[in-house]
């Protein structure tokens, strides 16, 4: 074990499947220099290696700026046997694409009757919180769980996402993997020798009786703290990561709610059909039962991303705003004086 950042950790499981599997390659705008090479100086070279150095140009590809260019080469490239690993940065730049995600990346392997696979991972970063506006500042993994054939990664730490991207490189079918830049700089102890997270599995980061919080990418570490000051007032609360949105652990988050009773949703995302909507509609198709309370969802609300740091900041699931939520649900009132999370 060694204490490693979450890009580290990320830079790490592309160094062991590159070692690995020389099909594996990196492509992607301006991925020579400013990122994997060695005229990237500062944290990027700390963090993800020299990988030009030790993988050749061959294998660590520019692109020209054409996001539908960078995703139909990557397509046809795993259609041939390679296994690209597409550094796309903003998350946002993925919407220049959607005809080569939807009609191509996701459909390809169905329409060629499974004679043809698409083992390609696309990595891209939510820069929410930064001030990045608002063409900059998206979370769109909800609506690319609308599109049959695609997998869904959102890991929340250093050890998941290492974990989950060595799976993801080793799948046959195409992996859309979606890091919240707010947990870039996180850091805990991660297993240096090689391992996979199977894709579909969640994580219960805490485990309670009260109530549950499914929290979703950024908003995990900030579950984990309202859940850490709950118990202090008594509240006993599980807090579970689902780490991949599609295939999702459906069994993972019907258990949990069946023993808590009440379920709480927390995502980054905005609220009107997201994954927080989906995760609510599971519960209460499979676990309605089981509740002793409405289900809340704790999200972003329906509009544009300001640049205002002051405005913006207000927007995203938080500590507080998690925590007022699980009270609710407990039918707890909100405490008289200065809580932990109030003094923050």
């Amino acid at each position: 074990m060694t204490v490693m950042s979450y890009l580290g950790a990320i830079g790490a499981a592309q160094r062991e499947a590159m070692e690995a599997d020389e099909r594996v390659i990196i492509i992607g705008e301006d991925v020579e220099a400013n990122v994997y090479g060695t005229t990237g100086a500062g944290k990027s070279r700390k963090d993800k290696g020299d990988f030009l150095e030790m993988f050749g140009k061959n294998r660590i590809r520019n692109t020209p700026i054409s996001e539908e260019g960078i995703v139909g080469a990557a397509a046809g490239a795993a259609m041939t046997g390679l296994r690209p690993i597409v550094d796309l940065s903003y998350s946002s730049f993925l919407y220049m694409a959607m005809d080569q995600f939807v009609n191509q990346v996701a459909k390809n392997r169905y329409m060629f009757g499974g004679q043809a696979s698409m083992p390609v991972v696309f990595r891209s970063a939510m820069f929410y919180g930064l001030s990045t506006g608002a063409h900059h500042s998206d979370r769109p993994y909800p609506m690319f769980m609308n599109v049959p054939g695609l997998k869904i990664i959102t890991p929340a730490t250093p050890s998941d996402a290492k974990g989950l991207l060595r799976a993801a490189v080793d799948s046959d079918d195409p992996v859309l993997t979606f890091e919240a830049c707010t947990l870039w700089g996180s850091k805990e102890e991660v297993d240096e020798a090689e391992y996979r997270i199977p894709l579909g599995v969640a994580r219960t980061h805490r485990e309670g009786s009260d109530v549950t919080v499914v929290a979703i990418s950024g908003a995990v570490p900030e579950a984990i703290k309202a859940a850490n000051a709950l118990a202090e007032e008594g509240l006993s609360v599980e807090v579970l990561d689902p780490r991949t949105l599609v295939p999702l652990d459906r069994e993972a988050i019907v258990a949990s709610v069946a023993r808590t009773g009440r379920l709480v949703v927390a995502d980054p995302a905005h609220r009107t059909c997201g994954a927080a909507a989906e995760i609510s509609a599971l519960v209460a198709e499979e676990a309605f039962g089981s509740l002793r309370a409405p289900i809340v969802r704790v999200t972003t609300p329906d509009t544009q991303i300001p640049f205002s740091p002051a405005i913006e900041k207000q927007l995203y699931p938080d500590a507080m705003k998690i925590a007022a939520a699980v009270r609710r649900v407990c039918d707890v009132p909100e405490p008289a004086q200065e809580t932990a999370l109030s003094a923050r």
